[in-house]
């Protein structure tokens, strides 16, 4: 991946196509970061993931001494620890809503993602229908703004993105005529070299 660029001390393990590392890795390409990626299946967990993460999980984060394994506090000390370019806005008031929308898109957004991955058919169509419906409701916010609420590429973008990608293979085919500012958000945010070095190659196959 165009991400790892020599050995590093810092090793992120991460599933191959789960949108919560791919948005971690997202910030590690936009910052440019040397870092070991270690790809993980649901099959196969490293011995070693057990012992610096108490849930067994990806995405988890090892900085020398530290380990992290949770998306947004990941995402959050690498704005802080590799302050250019910033993903959040510089003062407190603008940060606290990034942090805010970031949090809605945990909330409403990525359980209807999981529903659809792994719920029940009839929880699956209900799930997909919602997260359409949502999808149609924002996109007149970007007839303003380059990005999700902002004129500056940012963490929330980072957070939207991998979701946006795997629309096709979560089964949303979004109308076009509706969403003309939001699939101009998405070919701007997709064409970013960050997000195009981001991608594993299972998540390339996501897309025709």
């Amino acid at each position: 991946m165009g991400v790892v660029a020599k050995r590093s001390s810092m090793t992120f393990y991460s599933g191959s196509d789960d949108h919560f590392s791919h948005r971690v890795r997202i910030v590690l390409a936009e910052k440019g970061v040397a870092v070991d990626i270690l790809e993980v299946s649901e099959e196969h967990h490293p011995e070693e993931l057990a012992d610096l993460n108490p849930y067994n999980s990806v995405p988890t984060l090892l900085d020398r001494d530290l380990v992290l394994y949770e998306s947004k506090v990941m995402m959050e000390y690498l704005d802080e620890r590799f302050p250019h370019p910033p993903l959040l806005p510089v003062y407190p008031v603008a940060r606290a809503q990034s942090r805010l929308w970031m949090h809605r898109i945990e909330r409403e957004w990525c359980p209807l993602v999981e529903q659809i991955l792994g719920g029940a058919k009839k929880d699956a169509e209900k799930a997909r229908k919602e997260l359409r419906e949502s999808l149609v409701g924002i996109s007149p916010i970007f007839e303003d703004m380059a990005y999700f609420m902002s004129e500056e590429f940012s963490l929330v973008d980072c957070c939207l993105a991998p979701i946006l990608w795997r629309l096709p293979a979560l089964g949303i085919e979004l109308p076009e005529k509706q969403v003309k500012p939001l699939l101009g958000y998405m070919q701007r945010v997709f064409e970013r070299d960050a997000f195009k070095d981001s991608l594993t190659e299972a998540e390339k196959e996501m897309r025709p």
